[in-house]
């Protein structure tokens, strides 16, 4: 029989009887080295993920393409900016502003790693909470399932605030826990939520000396200001937590402990809320209501977590997890897309944390499938194991490509810029229709600049917009007329069209005294040339 150490009356690691005790300081290596694995090991994978075709083929997109060109403006045009529009990202524009300042040539790489960072740092998170809560395999394994994810994975390199705000908000709720007392029945749930056995998941991370609950909402309080001052929606995770709450049947001093921690994070936040509400219709006025496939797809999701939640609740194991996963899964998510309804303010990454929700309660039955004795002898269950993991990469490995390639966003800045490099001549003028679409060159302003672009009236930093502004109808007649030969940057067909008199004469002037020369598709995008009746010249093949 092995000589296994077994676990002293501190928490600590000791020498079984009859054998030479190993030295405190081995010892108090070997506990910290096993409760670094749940934050540790699915960090680096999340990492390599992240890292492995990070420059996406050389593809950007439009939205990314605005945090490049933003991020690139002096502080003192990125504060006029944020003044006019866009103050919901104001804390990440200054992020990538310093990301830029200090490495002005990282390029593609600069501009997603700030998210590659913190989607590991959002799956260490989950691995602490599921250590935490369901032992430390648990913890492991959820945190993988979090980094595997094919929506994870595209946020993660994705040069915009959303993982940003999923690792604030599992910080946040790791916190919560924390100061909540583990959910477990102590630190202030109610007696009857107390584990049956009295004993804590096998491998749980529960050593003595957690410290004064108060300085854990403090840290809940600012982990959450943080997550909402980088988009105002992680406002709706206290929601969440708030369910989990009700749901354990915690006493008065933890409601006052969330109540205070949470207020003080949303009154942070009432500056910005200021601020971004005179910007919402410019801001969110594309959103429609929410879809039948939208709606679909919650439910799906939510189904799939509350199945995985059923299965631990009849196992009798990770009752608190469940308590926690449970909400944060359904209730952001649920709560914009209701209030959607009437004010469209939903759009799913907007509550990408929710995922958390999904990938705890799937680590803790991962782990209790493998902690399961069976009847299987050791030999038969190795060819199942690996083949689960077969299965599993040949499932998520199609999805992991297409996240990295261009094919998985609306369109390609780089590309449409590559385009109207090649096929651009001197002297050639240049519309965008939509005016929006400005927003294709615009972080290329040596291809921007060799062209006439015929209806902007001031460009960007010193309109304080995003894209500029435009001339009236009458002045983009007056220099359209004037013009020989056009690039015209457009929606692929059958796109709507915007009905504005800017707009409409645009298409009206093209239409009638241009013709086309060269129609280039692109992804999600199209370039026309446009010349005078009978001066289009034939394209030679490079």
């Amino acid at each position: 029989m092995r000589n296994t150490p077994v676990a002293g009356d501190d928490g600590t690691l000791a020498a079984p009887p009859g054998t030479t005790a190993a030295p405190p300081g081995t010892v108090r290596r070997a506990g910290r080295l096993a409760r670094s694995v749940p934050l540790a090991v699915p960090a680096l994978v999340s990492l390599a993920l992240g890292l492995w075709g990070i420059d996406r083929h050389d593809s950007m997109w439009r939205d990314e393409s605005v945090t490049y060109q933003v991020a690139h403006r002096s502080l003192g045009d990125l504060w006029g900016l944020l003044g006019h529009i866009d103050a919901v990202h104001g804390l990440y524009y200054l992020l990538m502003h310093a990301v830029f300042a200090v490495w002005e040539g990282g390029g593609l790489v600069a501009l997603r790693l700030p998210s590659t960072v913190a989607t590991a740092l959002a799956v260490a998170g989950v691995g602490a909470i599921g250590a935490r809560l369901a032992g430390r395999l648990a913890g492991t394994l959820a945190g993988l399932v979090l980094a595997v994810l094919p929506v994870t994975q595209q946020y993660a390199q994705e040069g915009r605030s959303y993982a940003l705000v999923t690792a604030g908000v599992t910080w946040a709720t790791y916190f919560f826990v924390r100061a909540a007392g583990d959910l477990r029945g102590a630190g202030g749930v109610h007696a009857a939520e107390k584990p049956r056995t009295g004993n804590p998941p096998p491998g749980a991370d529960v050593r003595p000396g957690g410290g004064s609950p108060d300085r854990w909402w403090v840290a809940y309080a600012l982990a959450l200001g943080i997550a909402a001052w980088l988009h105002e929606f992680a406002v709706l995770a206290p929601a969440a937590h708030g369910l989990t709450l009700w749901w354990a049947r915690a006493t008065r001093r933890m409601w006052f402990g969330w109540g205070i921690a949470a207020g003080c994070a949303t009154a942070a936040l009432l500056p910005l809320v200021v601020v971004s509400a005179g910007q919402a219709e410019q801001q969110l006025g594309w959103l429609g209501r929410p879809g039948p496939s939208a709606w679909l797809q919650f439910v799906a999701v939510s189904a799939a977590g509350a199945l995985l939640c059923r299965l631990l609740l009849r196992a009798g194991s990770a009752d608190a997890l469940v308590r926690l996963s449970l909400p944060l899964l359904i209730a952001p998510t649920g709560l914009l897309m209701t209030v959607s309804l009437v004010k469209p303010w939903y759009v799913d990454r907007y509550v990408l944390y929710g995922m958390t929700g999904l990938a705890l309660p799937a680590g803790a039955v991962l782990a209790r499938a493998i902690g399961r004795r069976h009847r299987l002898a050791p030999v038969p269950r190795a060819p199942a194991a690996c083949l689960t993991a077969v299965v599993a990469v040949a499932v998520l490995l199609p999805w992991s490509l297409l996240v990295r390639s261009p094919q998985s966003r609306k369109d390609d800045v780089v590309a449409v810029a590559h385009a109207v490099e090649r096929t651009a001549r001197q002297g050639d003028a240049v519309l965008f229709m939509p005016s929006r679409r400005r927003e294709w060159l615009l972080s290329y302003p040596r291809i921007h600049d060799r062209l006439d672009d015929l209806a902007l009236a001031r460009p960007p930093a010193s309109s304080r917009t995003l894209q500029g502004t435009e001339l009236p109808a009458s002045e983009i007649r007056r220099r359209i007329l004037a013009a020989h030969r056009v690039i015209a940057l457009t929606d692929p067909p059958g796109q709507p069209l915007d009905p504005f008199p800017e707009e409409k004469v645009k298409r009206q002037l093209l239409s009638e005294d241009f013709e086309v020369c060269e129609r280039v598709p692109l992804l999600g995008a199209q370039l026309l040339v446009y010349a005078r009746p009978g001066h289009c010249r034939p394209v030679v093949p490079p």
